[in-house]
């Protein structure tokens, strides 16, 4: 299991009860905090996405995961100021399926956009 030092993470309690769920073999990267209603934070592994919906089935509260298999794409929302650097929101898109994350801020939203980038690519190349 990976050591707290090892994880980029906003908050240590997040980052603590995601911990549990990674699976041998899988590297936890990050877990960033989110805004809004829904999702309460996204942790981000080599394999893929797990995030805590608050929202999940109307009352209930879940931990979901998106293996990045299942990822068909990944957009990073313009809210009128620019791309890059200002936008702190992502949607990941599966098949039928998308999921909003707003993070706490472009930077986070941007490093989220390159961990995940890179481990589809890299399945890509395979």
């Amino acid at each position: 299991m990976a050591d707290l030092g090892d994880i980029d993470y906003d908050q240590k309690g997040q980052a603590e009860q995601i911990l549990p769920w990674v699976l041998e073999g899988e590297r936890l990267y990050a877990v960033y905090d989110c805004k809004g209603s829904g999702t309460g934070f996204v942790g981000i592994t080599n394999k893929r996405l797990i995030f805590y919906d608050k929202a999940f089935m109307a009352r209930r509260k879940a931990l979901t995961s998106i293996p990045f298999s299942k990822v068909t794409s990944v957009s990073s929302v313009d809210e009128g100021r620019g791309l890059w650097g200002s936008s702190s929101s992502l949607v990941i898109k599966t098949g039928s399926e998308e999921f909003e994350f707003e993070f706490r801020g472009g930077d986070k939203a941007q490093r989220a956009y390159k961990l995940i980038m890179t481990e589809l690519l890299q399945s890509e190349l395979a």
